[in-house]
């Protein structure tokens, strides 16, 4: 198993829609082994392959769910379903987001409050996970990832504004940025 160093905005990969998995295979179940080592090492909730620079449609999740019950668990060309995202605007305090791929930012998003997501694991078996509220979120966050989009593409135009100032001045619209977690600073201070 490796660590990986994760993509900053503005990596290509990050920007475009991940491709299936069509072969289950060592490579693959090695692949998933290190993103589960790198989400730990980074401290984060969940990790998309094109974060760490690959673009495969595989995400991996480490995280409570609203009830306190742990869930590590991994996504193989999954479908996402989800109830409405709410009209209002997101609670700064309640709904803010962060991403290992914005290190150090987070702001506000509305999201839906319930998702499933269908999808296989490394070995082809079915995995269907139901989630809400925050849990809800990190699914969402993290299957975005595979479509191409990050978190703060989807911000509202006040919020985007405030990311755009932010990007600027991290200088997070350059490819070829990465951090290495374990060997970096954690950039949200975990």
């Amino acid at each position: 198993m490796a660590i990986h160093p994760i993509a900053v905005y503005g990596e290509p990969v990050l920007h475009r829609r991940a491709e299936k998995i069509t072969e289950f295979d060592d490579d693959l179940a090695e692949l998933v082994a290190d993103m589960h080592e790198t989400l730990i090492a980074s401290n984060g909730v969940g990790l998309a392959a094109p974060q760490i620079g690959i673009g495969k449609a595989i995400f991996v999740i480490n995280a409570d769910d609203d009830y306190g019950e742990r869930h590590r668990a991994t996504f193989v060309n999954p479908l996402l379903i989800a109830s409405k995202v709410p009209d209002t605007r997101p609670d700064p305090d309640e709904e803010s987001e962060g991403c290992l791929s914005v290190p150090g930012l987070d702001f506000p998003l509305k999201r839906a409050d319930r998702v499933t997501v269908n999808g296989v694991d490394e070995a082809g078996r079915p995995v269907t996970l139901s989630a809400q509220g925050w849990f809800a979120r990190i699914l969402q966050h993290e299957y975005d990832h595979l479509q191409g989009t990050l978190y703060v593409d989807r911000l509202d135009k006040r919020w985007s504004k405030k990311w755009k100032k932010a990007q600027a001045a991290h200088g997070y619209d350059q490819p070829g940025r990465s951090w290495m977690p374990g060997v970096d600073p954690d950039p949200f201070g975990h």
